[in-house]
Protein backbone atom coordinates (compact mmCIF):
# COMPACT_ATOMS: atom_id res chain seq x y z
CA UNK A 1 0.00 0.00 0.00
CA UNK A 2 1.76 3.73 -0.91
CA UNK A 3 1.67 5.60 1.96
CA UNK A 4 0.62 9.49 0.91
CA UNK A 5 2.25 12.01 3.27
CA UNK A 6 1.98 15.44 3.60
CA UNK A 7 5.53 17.17 3.13
CA UNK A 8 5.72 20.92 5.00
CA UNK A 9 8.28 22.52 3.33
CA UNK A 10 9.79 24.46 6.97
CA UNK A 11 12.92 23.96 8.26
CA UNK A 12 11.72 22.55 11.51
CA UNK A 13 10.09 19.81 9.54
CA UNK A 14 12.88 19.08 7.42
CA UNK A 15 14.54 15.66 9.05
CA UNK A 16 10.91 14.00 9.43
CA UNK A 17 11.39 13.09 5.51
CA UNK A 18 14.88 12.30 5.23
CA UNK A 19 14.49 8.82 4.33
CA UNK A 20 10.84 8.60 3.23
CA UNK A 21 11.58 8.57 -1.01
CA UNK A 22 13.86 5.80 -0.48
CA UNK A 23 11.59 4.05 1.34
CA UNK A 24 8.84 4.57 -1.20
CA UNK A 25 6.25 6.76 0.57
CA UNK A 26 4.76 9.29 -1.64
CA UNK A 27 5.19 13.20 -0.40
CA UNK A 28 3.42 16.05 -1.18
CA UNK A 29 4.25 19.76 -0.32
CA UNK A 30 1.75 21.55 1.43
CA UNK A 31 1.66 24.68 3.96
CA UNK A 32 -0.01 23.64 7.37
CA UNK A 33 -2.95 24.99 6.51
CA UNK A 34 -3.56 23.14 2.76
CA UNK A 35 -2.38 19.93 4.76
CA UNK A 36 -5.50 20.17 6.96
CA UNK A 37 -8.23 20.39 4.35
CA UNK A 38 -6.08 17.72 2.51
CA UNK A 39 -6.23 14.76 5.46
CA UNK A 40 -9.76 16.38 5.61
CA UNK A 41 -10.79 15.35 2.21
CA UNK A 42 -9.05 12.15 2.79
CA UNK A 43 -5.97 13.01 -0.03
CA UNK A 44 -2.97 12.01 2.06
CA UNK A 45 -3.05 9.14 4.53
CA UNK A 46 0.00 11.11 7.20
CA UNK A 47 1.42 14.11 8.47
CA UNK A 48 2.16 16.39 11.21
CA UNK A 49 -1.27 17.89 11.73
CA UNK A 50 -1.14 21.32 13.11
CA UNK A 51 -2.21 20.49 17.14
CA UNK A 52 -5.48 22.36 16.99
CA UNK A 53 -6.42 20.40 14.07
CA UNK A 54 -5.43 17.18 15.44
CA UNK A 55 -8.18 17.49 18.07
CA UNK A 56 -11.18 17.80 15.42
CA UNK A 57 -9.45 14.80 13.72
CA UNK A 58 -8.90 12.40 16.56
CA UNK A 59 -11.92 10.63 14.96
CA UNK A 60 -10.28 9.29 11.75
CA UNK A 61 -6.13 10.13 12.69
CA UNK A 62 -4.12 8.54 15.54
CA UNK A 63 -1.33 9.58 16.67
CA UNK A 64 2.19 7.64 15.45
CA UNK A 65 3.82 7.00 18.04
CA UNK A 66 4.91 10.65 19.76
CA UNK A 67 6.32 12.12 17.27
CA UNK A 68 5.69 15.92 17.07
CA UNK A 69 7.50 19.28 16.91
CA UNK A 70 7.59 21.56 20.22
CA UNK A 71 9.78 24.30 21.23
CA UNK A 72 11.51 24.19 24.42
CA UNK A 73 11.84 28.15 25.20
CA UNK A 74 11.27 30.01 22.12
CA UNK A 75 9.88 28.67 18.77
CA UNK A 76 12.42 30.84 16.37
CA UNK A 77 10.31 30.67 13.67
CA UNK A 78 6.69 31.83 15.17
CA UNK A 79 6.77 35.73 15.36
CA UNK A 80 4.08 38.31 15.81
CA UNK A 81 5.31 41.58 14.38
CA UNK A 82 3.48 44.54 16.17
CA UNK A 83 3.33 48.30 16.07
CA UNK A 84 2.55 48.55 19.83
CA UNK A 85 3.52 46.34 23.31
CA UNK A 86 1.41 42.69 22.82
CA UNK A 87 -0.52 44.29 25.91
CA UNK A 88 -2.17 47.36 23.89
CA UNK A 89 -3.78 45.10 21.14
CA UNK A 90 -7.09 45.94 22.35
CA UNK A 91 -9.34 46.38 18.96
CA UNK A 92 -5.91 46.18 16.71
CA UNK A 93 -5.89 44.62 13.43
CA UNK A 94 -4.09 41.50 13.15
CA UNK A 95 -2.46 40.53 9.85
CA UNK A 96 -2.39 36.41 9.85
CA UNK A 97 -0.11 34.26 7.25
CA UNK A 98 -2.57 31.70 5.23
CA UNK A 99 -0.52 29.39 6.03
CA UNK A 100 -1.05 29.20 9.74
CA UNK A 101 -3.69 27.08 11.32
CA UNK A 102 -2.17 26.59 15.17
CA UNK A 103 -0.66 29.84 15.27
CA UNK A 104 -3.85 32.13 14.89
CA UNK A 105 -5.52 29.83 17.84
CA UNK A 106 -2.28 30.00 19.89
CA UNK A 107 -1.67 33.75 19.85
CA UNK A 108 -5.29 34.23 20.42
CA UNK A 109 -5.08 31.92 23.42
CA UNK A 110 -2.40 34.35 24.50
CA UNK A 111 -4.33 37.89 23.80
CA UNK A 112 -7.23 36.64 25.71
CA UNK A 113 -6.45 34.51 28.40
CA UNK A 114 -2.74 36.13 29.58
CA UNK A 115 -2.71 39.43 28.48
CA UNK A 116 -6.77 39.70 28.72
CA UNK A 117 -7.05 42.20 24.87
CA UNK A 118 -9.40 41.57 22.15
CA UNK A 119 -8.84 42.03 18.75
CA UNK A 120 -10.95 43.87 16.44
CA UNK A 121 -10.47 41.00 14.04
CA UNK A 122 -8.00 39.01 12.04
CA UNK A 123 -7.38 39.75 8.83
CA UNK A 124 -5.42 38.69 5.59
CA UNK A 125 -1.65 40.17 5.21
CA UNK A 126 -2.95 42.47 2.19
CA UNK A 127 -5.40 44.20 4.79
CA UNK A 128 -4.70 47.08 6.76
CA UNK A 129 -3.27 45.83 10.39
CA UNK A 130 -1.22 46.93 13.47
CA UNK A 131 0.36 43.78 14.46
CA UNK A 132 1.18 40.45 11.66
CA UNK A 133 2.40 36.50 12.39
CA UNK A 134 4.32 34.51 10.60
CA UNK A 135 5.32 31.01 11.07
CA UNK A 136 7.84 28.39 9.45
CA UNK A 137 10.40 29.44 6.65
CA UNK A 138 8.78 33.31 6.45
CA UNK A 139 9.25 33.62 9.88
CA UNK A 140 13.12 32.55 10.14
CA UNK A 141 13.99 34.88 7.19
CA UNK A 142 12.09 37.97 9.07
CA UNK A 143 13.46 36.43 12.62
CA UNK A 144 15.43 39.97 13.41
CA UNK A 145 12.42 41.64 12.77
CA UNK A 146 10.70 43.96 10.51
CA UNK A 147 10.69 47.79 9.43
CA UNK A 148 7.95 49.21 10.42
CA UNK A 149 7.18 47.03 13.39
CA UNK A 150 8.71 48.17 16.32
CA UNK A 151 7.72 44.66 18.94
CA UNK A 152 8.73 41.35 17.89
CA UNK A 153 7.17 38.54 20.42
CA UNK A 154 8.36 34.77 19.98
CA UNK A 155 4.69 32.92 20.27
CA UNK A 156 6.29 29.95 21.63
CA UNK A 157 8.50 32.13 24.45
CA UNK A 158 5.20 33.70 25.56
CA UNK A 159 3.32 30.18 26.02
CA UNK A 160 6.39 28.94 27.78
CA UNK A 161 7.09 31.97 29.89
CA UNK A 162 3.23 32.02 31.20
CA UNK A 163 2.68 28.29 31.39
CA UNK A 164 6.26 26.79 32.00
CA UNK A 165 5.45 24.30 29.58
CA UNK A 166 7.19 23.30 26.19
CA UNK A 167 5.10 24.97 22.78
CA UNK A 168 3.53 22.17 21.21
CA UNK A 169 2.31 23.02 17.14
CA UNK A 170 2.22 19.36 15.44
CA UNK A 171 1.60 15.88 16.02
CA UNK A 172 1.89 13.66 13.64
CA UNK A 173 -0.67 11.55 12.67
CA UNK A 174 -2.17 8.78 10.34
CA UNK A 175 -5.31 7.09 9.74
CA UNK A 176 -6.92 5.00 11.12
CA UNK A 177 -8.08 2.63 9.23
CA UNK A 178 -3.97 2.49 7.48
CA UNK A 179 -2.70 -0.96 7.20
CA UNK A 180 -0.78 -1.86 9.83
CA UNK A 181 2.21 -2.54 8.26
CA UNK A 182 2.48 0.79 6.57
CA UNK A 183 1.69 2.42 9.88
CA UNK A 184 4.92 0.33 10.99
CA UNK A 185 6.52 1.79 7.95
CA UNK A 186 6.21 5.20 8.38
CA UNK A 187 6.87 4.50 12.20
CA UNK A 188 10.49 3.38 11.70
CA UNK A 189 10.56 6.09 8.61
CA UNK A 190 10.55 8.57 11.11
CA UNK A 191 12.74 7.49 13.59
CA UNK A 192 15.34 7.11 11.26
CA UNK A 193 14.43 10.88 9.88
CA UNK A 194 14.77 12.00 13.16
CA UNK A 195 18.40 10.74 13.72
CA UNK A 196 19.96 10.66 10.62
CA UNK A 197 18.02 13.80 9.61
CA UNK A 198 18.69 16.38 12.38
CA UNK A 199 22.02 15.02 12.10
CA UNK A 200 22.42 15.85 8.46
CA UNK A 201 21.23 19.47 9.69
CA UNK A 202 23.92 19.25 12.57
CA UNK A 203 26.86 18.53 9.51
CA UNK A 204 25.87 21.38 7.28
CA UNK A 205 29.03 23.80 6.15
CA UNK A 206 27.22 26.05 3.57
CA UNK A 207 24.52 28.74 4.41
CA UNK A 208 20.85 28.57 3.11
CA UNK A 209 20.27 31.03 1.13
CA UNK A 210 16.85 30.57 1.50
CA UNK A 211 16.33 31.71 5.25
CA UNK A 212 19.88 33.95 5.34
CA UNK A 213 21.12 31.29 7.95
CA UNK A 214 24.49 30.10 8.13
CA UNK A 215 24.80 27.02 9.65
CA UNK A 216 25.40 27.87 13.47
CA UNK A 217 22.11 29.41 13.61
CA UNK A 218 20.61 25.89 11.48
CA UNK A 219 22.12 24.10 14.92
CA UNK A 220 20.76 26.55 17.43
CA UNK A 221 17.16 26.58 15.83
CA UNK A 222 16.94 23.07 15.94
CA UNK A 223 18.25 22.37 19.20
CA UNK A 224 15.67 24.03 20.69
CA UNK A 225 13.13 21.67 19.47
CA UNK A 226 11.81 18.80 20.40
CA UNK A 227 10.10 15.96 18.25
CA UNK A 228 8.88 14.03 20.45
CA UNK A 229 6.13 13.68 22.99
CA UNK A 230 7.38 13.50 26.57
CA UNK A 231 5.64 14.06 29.78
CA UNK A 232 6.07 17.72 30.19
CA UNK A 233 4.74 18.62 26.51
CA UNK A 234 1.33 15.94 26.60
CA UNK A 235 0.68 17.95 29.70
CA UNK A 236 1.20 21.48 26.97
CA UNK A 237 -1.62 19.55 24.46
CA UNK A 238 -3.86 19.48 27.60
CA UNK A 239 -2.78 22.74 28.76
CA UNK A 240 -4.04 24.36 25.37
CA UNK A 241 -7.35 21.80 24.54
CA UNK A 242 -8.45 22.67 28.07
CA UNK A 243 -7.94 27.22 27.18
CA UNK A 244 -9.61 26.39 23.57
CA UNK A 245 -12.34 24.92 25.21
CA UNK A 246 -12.24 27.84 27.55
CA UNK A 247 -12.14 30.20 24.54
CA UNK A 248 -15.40 28.67 22.92
CA UNK A 249 -17.45 28.48 25.84
CA UNK A 250 -17.50 32.57 26.06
Amino acid sequence: MTIRVGRVPYLHAEPFYFDMARRGIELYEMVPSVLIARAEQGEIDAGPIPLVASFRLDDRFQPVAGFCVASVKRAGSLFLYSTRPISELQGAYIGVTDEASNAPRLLHVLLRLKYRVQPAAYVPLQDAHDALLLIGNQALRQRMGMPGFQYRYDLGEEWQAWTGLPCVFSRWMVRKDMDPKAKALLQDTLYVGLEEGVNALYGLSDPREDLLMLPRDIVAYIQGLRYYIGSAEQRAIDRFRSYLNQLDDE
